[in-house]
């Protein structure tokens, strides 16, 4: 199948390869029944700042696929309504297709068990600014005010949901400009909703990473952050890691960085990875 009648639709998600071929088989043929109740239930939340994924348990990847990219041009043109460039729209919803390369890596074939997370990026208030991601929603009342020097004044504030694209470093640098492009950015397209906060819940804000790579990249990462509280996720830090689900067959896997090695001697010894949950003040 042909891929040059999507090639812009494409070149918006940024899709490429042998799933760019995947996608056009997709789209060549009319939406069926799921697919279309699938972009009904995006349009419903475009525009409404949605803090949670939709939850389908009786999806086929293949029809939230074909919805995603079916539904993606309409995000687009919400977002350059709202003033926002282009290209920052198009940095966003790349998303997409970095997530195909990420499942053809996972699986070895086309698909996208994370389907249900890039319904975020369809309700329009989540965007890559730089090398982070920033998912603008209603503050769920799980910060203290106390915490932030009383910055959170009243349960309607706005908080900025800080996601790491695995497509790059850490680097301080890269960082600190991230977060001043959102300060601008956000403060510029929705000035009605100021977000004084950022929160973040990743694995790499789990205290045992910085206590063992002090140097790294990710520890001064997670060192931004006041630390709230940790959740167990046995399986995050090898997901993230090494594109591994579950915990099985770990002594295939390679320990060749500092980092490899720390995720998989914490599990060996019994222990168990978790998520950090932590804020930090704009």
């Amino acid at each position: 199948m042909s891929t040059k009648p999507h090639a812009e639709l494409f070149k918006l998600l940024g899709i490429t390869g042998p799933d760019a071929a995947e996608c056009a088989n997709l789209l060549a043929t009319p939406p069926g029944r799921a697919a279309l109740a699938a972009m009904s239930a995006m349009q419903e939340r475009l525009g409404t700042f949605p803090l949670v994924s939709i939850k389908d348990d009786d999806a086929r990847e293949a029809d939230w696929i074909e919805a995603l990219l079916r539904f993606a041009p309409t995000v687009h043109e919400y977002h350059v309504e709202l003033g926002i460039s282009p290209a920052v729209s198009a940095a966003s919803l790349a998303d997409v297709g970095l997530q195909l390369r990420i499942n053809r890596r996972v699986h070895g074939d086309f698909g996208l068990d994370t389907w249900s997370w890039l319904t975020l990026h369809m309700a329009g208030n989540l965007f890559r600014l730089g090398r982070l991601q920033f998912h603008l929603v209603q503050s769920p009342n799980e910060i203290p005010a106390s915490d932030v020097s009383g910055i959170i004044e009243h349960s309607s504030s706005w908080v900025l949901g800080v996601h790491i694209p695995e497509d790059g470093g850490l680097s301080p640098a890269l960082v600190d400009d991230s977060f001043s492009e959102a300060r601008v950015f956000f403060s510029t397209h929705f000035a009605d909703k100021p977000a004084p906060v950022a929160t973040c819940d990743s694995w790499m804000l789990d205290p045992y990473l910085a206590e063992r790579l002090p140097a790294s990249n990710i520890a001064s990462f997670s060192r931004r952050f006041t630390l709230d509280r940790c959740t167990d996720a046995p399986t995050d830090a090898v997901y993230f890691t090494f594109r591994q689900r579950g915990l099985d067959d770990l002594d295939k896997l390679p320990r060749d960085t500092s980092l490899q090695r720390v995720v998989l001697e914490r599990i060996d010894d019994g222990g168990t990875w978790q998520l950090g949950h932590g804020h930090l003040a704009l």
